[in-house]
Parts: structure tokens; C-alpha cells; sequence
């Protein structure tokens, strides 16, 4: 009993938001450690992946994470967008989850026995027990691997899979609190986390999920990049450099596609877009929103960007808003909380067995 409890006491808790532009992970609850690999993965060959084993061990693994696992070979991020994969919008976020997973382990020098905190839409509550028993099964079992020519044998003994914004609401609720701050436990709360390939729309009373009144909705930041790329010849909506050219300030806006001399400048067409793109937005949410709450928490990269076209609306609703911050972190945050007190809870009970 005292191995287990030891065990139990020095878990790693991985938390990752498989977001649809980036997968966001972390192993700790410090803001500034969260990493950001953007989402695309290519399935190789084994030798395509092993090429880049002459390259310095000291480069920056962001841009080169590839791994080999069961005889294939995966690139993950950017290695995997020069490749010419895509970042898989409209697919569902239990695919590729298990190479984006073991590359989050692989970049953080994880090994032996760890847990995993997820997050996945809430389009229903079929789809989402369905995947996550999916995501569960496929996590939860020994993994061995080559992770950018290293062994790497590892086992995820417990999977934690929560609807996605929760745990933004995790995120602010364990923030510093003020005279002024919102008591979120005692609260009728909306999260509406706004990603790239769904909006979620959460109802959680008093800290609990409102499973009957919360929904996920296919319109999300995708839409919103494909206006955008509609307005550029020859450019992409899934093209990270377009997507990370959008979320500059206001005249740091370029965005150059292939096969063009002169980058275009976004800020030409990008105000009113927003702003049609932003109401739209907030029809889905008064549409959607329960009468019983009092409070919303905006969450997100599509939250932070859209936050100033929603304060106006969420005011003339006598609501009160909160955007979670930092916005794009914020879920694989509160994650790692969820996870870390759930190993506590772990390791509290096999005391007192023990005991």
C-alpha cells in the first residue's frame, strides 16, 4: 500500500486543450509555462521522420517535433505544416489526439506514470461520452515511443476528460480574489469559450454542469478566418502565418500568401468583417443564453479577440462579463488545477487507507 501511495503523491498531471489552431498544454499552473504547438499533424514513414535525426538535439523542439510510435512515423506543429498538413478542421479533436498528447509528453521530458486532464466539445451528450471513452481508451496504457530520436516508455494511468471552457471557469475562480471579484460558486455562470472550430456555450450553476443547457456550435474562429482568406488571392484559412498575422495590433497586420510579392494588409477589410463577424456571434449567444444567468466568462483565442465587440452587449443585457485571462491558456490552466486536486484527493485516500 505504501508503493501505491508513493505513486499516487508524484504524479504528473499533463494538462492539454487540443485546440483546433494550437494545443495548448502544461505541466504546472504558471501561465508563462504553458506552450502552444500548433495543431497540425502528418502521419510519415518512418524514414521521413528518422531524417531529422542529424539535427542539433539543442534546436528549438517547437519547430521540430517528430516521433515514432508502433512502427510510423508522426511530424506534430510546424514540422508537420512544412510537411503540408493542415490543422484537420472539421475533424473530430479525438483524432490525432494521441500523437498531439505523446508530443506534449515527449516536449516536457515526461516518463514512467502520469495523468492527463482533456478537454473536448460539448455538441451533445451522446457525442461527448462517446469520444470520451475514445479518448480515454487510447490514452490510458503504456506508451512506448521515439520521441525526436529519444526512447521514451511512459504509462497514463488515469484520463480526466471535462466539456471544454470548464476549465476557464476552474482557471478564474482560483485567481487572487478582490473587494470587488464575483463569488463563482454561488454564481449562474455562461462560459462562452470561443475556439477556432467551436463555440461552446456553458451553463454551470453554483459550480455545477448544466449538461441539459449547455451546447457546443460548429461556428467558431474557422468561419471567421475563411472571410478572411476570401478577401486575400491565393491564401489559405488554415495558414498559421495568416491566423498569428490577424492577432498582431492594428498596423502590424501583413500577411504575404504564396506565390505573392506584396503582402496584404489586413486592416483594410478586417474592422468590418469583425464587427458583422461579432454580431453574428452574439445573436448565437442571446439566442442560447438561460435566463438564470448572471454572470459570463469569455474564454478563448476567438474570446480575447472579439472581447471588446462583446462587452457593449453583454452591459445593455444588464450581464455581468468577465474574459478569462490569459485568454488562450486559460482552459489547459484550469486543467492542470482540476487535475492536481484530483491527485490530492488520490493520495488523501490511500493515506487514510493506509492509515
Amino acid at each position: 500500500m505504501a508503493g501505491i501511495h508513493s505513486s499516487a503523491s508524484s504524479q504528473t498531471v499533463l494538462s492539454v486543450d487540443l485546440g483546433r489552431t494550437c494545443t495548448k498544454t502544461c505541466v504546472s499552473r504558471n501561465p508563462e509555462q504553458v506552450v502552444l504547438i500548433p495543431a497540425n499533424v502528418a502521419h510519415l514513414t518512418v524514414e521521413q521522420v528518422r531524417r531529422g535525426g542529424f539535427e542539433s538535439q539543442a534546436a528549438d523542439p517547437l519547430v521540430d517535433i517528430w516521433l515514432e510510435l508502433q512502427g510510423n512515423g508522426y511530424a506534430v506543429g510546424q514540422l508537420a505544416a512544412d510537411f503540408g498538413a493542415n490543422l484537420g478542421v472539421g475533424q473530430s479533436k479525438v483524432e490525432d489526439a494521441l500523437m498531439k498528447v505523446l508530443a506534449c509528453v515527449g516536449y516536457f521530458n515526461l516518463s514512467g506514470k502520469i495523468s492527463v486532464v482533456l478537454g473536448l466539445p460539448y455538441l451533445s451528450q451522446e457525442q461527448f461520452d462517446r469520444e470520451k471513452e475514445q479518448i480515454t481508451s487510447l490514452l490510458q496504457s503504456p506508451h512506448v515511443m521515439s520521441y525526436r530520436g529519444e526512447f521514451v516508455s511512459l504509462e497514463i494511468e488515469r484520463v480526466w476528460v471535462m466539456p471544454e471552457g470548464f476549465g476557464s471557469l476552474i482557471w478564474s475562480e482560483a485567481q487572487d480574489k478582490k473587494v470587488s471579484s464575483p463569488d463563482f460558486p454561488s454564481l449562474s455562470i455562461a462560459v462562452v469559450d470561443i475556439g477556432h472550430q467551436t463555440t461552446d456555450f456553458l451553463m454551470v450553476d453554483r459550480f455545477r454542469f448544466a449538461r441539459g443547457a449547455s451546447k457546443s456550435e460548429d461556428f467558431a474562429m474557422s468561419q471567421f478566418y475563411q472571410q478572411v482568406a476570401a478577401q486575400i488571392p491565393g491564401a489559405d484559412s488554415q495558414s498559421m502565418s495568416l491566423i498569428e498575422a490577424l492577432h498582431r495590433p492594428e498596423g502590424e497586420r501583413f500577411f504575404r500568401p504564396r506565390g505573392s510579392s506584396k503582402p496584404s494588409n489586413l486592416d483594410d477589410f478586417l474592422p468590418s468583417l469583425r464587427k458583422n463577424f461579432a454580431r453574428e456571434l452574439s445573436d448565437l449567444l442571446v439566442n442560447w443564453l438561460p435566463e438564470r444567468v448572471t454572470d459570463v466568462v469569455v474564454t478563448g483565442g476567438g474570446g480575447e479577440f472579439f472581447w471588446n465587440d462583446f462587452r457593449p452587449m453583454l452591459k445593455e443585457a444588464r450581464l455581468k462579463g468577465h474574459l478569462a485571462k490569459p485568454s488562450r491558456q486559460a482552459n489547459a490552466l484550469g486543467q492542470f488545477i482540476y487535475g492536481e486536486t484530483q491527485v490530492a484527493s488520490l493520495k488523501s485516500k490511500l493515506s487514510e487507507t493506509a492509515s
